[in-house]
């Protein structure tokens, strides 16, 4: 079944994203996280839902790990696997931000052709690309899960960074850089994009 059968209809909603958003209190978004393994795209997006949570915002953090635990977890890391991977996650944050929800989603999707399609999928001023810009050497120092010395040795095939390209964004609406800044330096950056786009008031 696709979205072109004749037996599927699409029904409209009695309360609307504007109607969630105005009783909120503030407006919803997708805070698009991307960069390399152990840039710090986890720990800053959690840590930005934290403070959000506490100015009263209605959130959800989509982490790539735990997301493939469940969602995504019948697929590998093949660059066809990686773009259905990000593909179900645009869809499921597009429905996030019709709830009144702000969306964050930290996943390395490695490449802009992935990133763009959810952009697009998310509609005008929807979707806020984060850069966490971290040197590879920085990141394969913080290498907690030991990912990258097995990639190193051939163990792991395909890992971003080491067998498999990373398309750094050519324009995001913000970047931070995780190896040079505290992390309460990068959540103030943040949420200052997010007051600029008067998504939080």
């Amino acid at each position: 079944m696709n979205s072109n059968d004749k037996n599927i209809r699409w029904h409209e909603a009695q309360v609307s994203r504007s109607d969630r958003n105005r009783q909120n209190g503030h407006g919803s978004v997708i805070l698009w996280f991307t960069g390399l393994s152990g840039a710090g795209k986890s720990t800053v997006a959690h840590a930005v839902e934290k403070r959000l949570f506490d100015l009263g915002c209605k959130t959800f953090v989509f982490d790539g790990d735990n997301v493939r635990h469940g969602l995504c977890a019948d697929l590998g890391f093949s660059a066809e696997d990686r773009t259905e991977n990000i593909r179900r996650i645009g869809e499921m944050a597009k429905l996030f931000i019709e709830a009144g929800v702000i969306a964050l989603t930290a996943f390395i999707s490695p490449f802009r052709s992935d990133r763009d399609r959810v952009r697009v999928l998310a509609g005008e001023g929807n979707f806020l690309e984060i850069y966490c810009q971290c040197p590879l050497d920085v990141c394969e120092g913080r290498d907690v899960k030991g990912l990258y010395a097995k990639a190193r040795q051939g163990l792991i095939k395909e890992f971003t960074g080491i067998s498999s390209p990373y398309e750094a964004p050519e324009a995001p609406e913000l970047t931070i850089n995780t190896n040079l800044q505290t992390l309460d330096a990068c959540v103030d950056q943040v949420l200052a994009l997010l007051r600029q786009r008067k998504i939080i008031p």
